[in-house]
């Protein structure tokens, strides 16, 4: 056995395999590889059965010049709702933004940030655009702020005259 050999078996805690142990992993890694595109594939599938590859990444309908630090977002599963949501606080955090307001749904399914706006917009919108689109948790997300929940006061109407 060689010097450097040795010396990288024993370092790495390696032991080399017999010629029969290679011909059983030989016939195993093709049915394995095999297995991971179907698992990948199936991991890309939507909700309803069918496959869209174009949803890969959030939608890019955003203008720049819509941003006024109000950022909606759509989840793929309700269920990372909680850690998507930790991830997008870390991350504005690190980068300076300050949040306002956070909000989710109650199905989990849709979230709301509300971000102080800084004294550029327009880079601070490409850098939220850039990260969001490529969260692969998020189906899309819009630079704009949530309809209202509450209902509109109701008009009252004068009294009646009396002729």
């Amino acid at each position: 056995m060689s010097k450097f050999k040795k010396l990288y078996r024993d370092f790495f805690g390696l032991n080399e395999i017999s010629s029969a142990e290679a011909k059983e992993l030989n016939t195993i890694l093709p049915d394995l590889t095999q297995n991971m595109k179907d698992f990948k594939d199936a991991a890309k599938l939507e909700v309803n059965g069918s496959y869209n590859p174009s949803l890969d990444e959030a939608q890019l309908t955003n203008n720049i010049t819509d941003y006024n630090g109000h950022v909606m977002y759509r989840l793929r599963d309700p269920q990372e709702a909680a850690a998507v949501a930790k991830d997008l606080q870390r991350w504005t955090t690190k980068k300076g933004f300050t949040i306002i307001k956070h909000e989710r749904s109650r199905s989990g399914l849709t979230g709301y940030f509300y971000f102080r706006l800084g004294e550029d917009p327009g880079s601070e919108s490409q850098k939220i655009q850039g990260y969001f689109s490529q969260m692969p948790e998020l189906v899309k997300f819009a630079f704009q702020a949530p309809r209202s929940k509450k209902k509109p006061p109701a008009r009252r109407m004068p009294p009646k005259r009396k002729i």
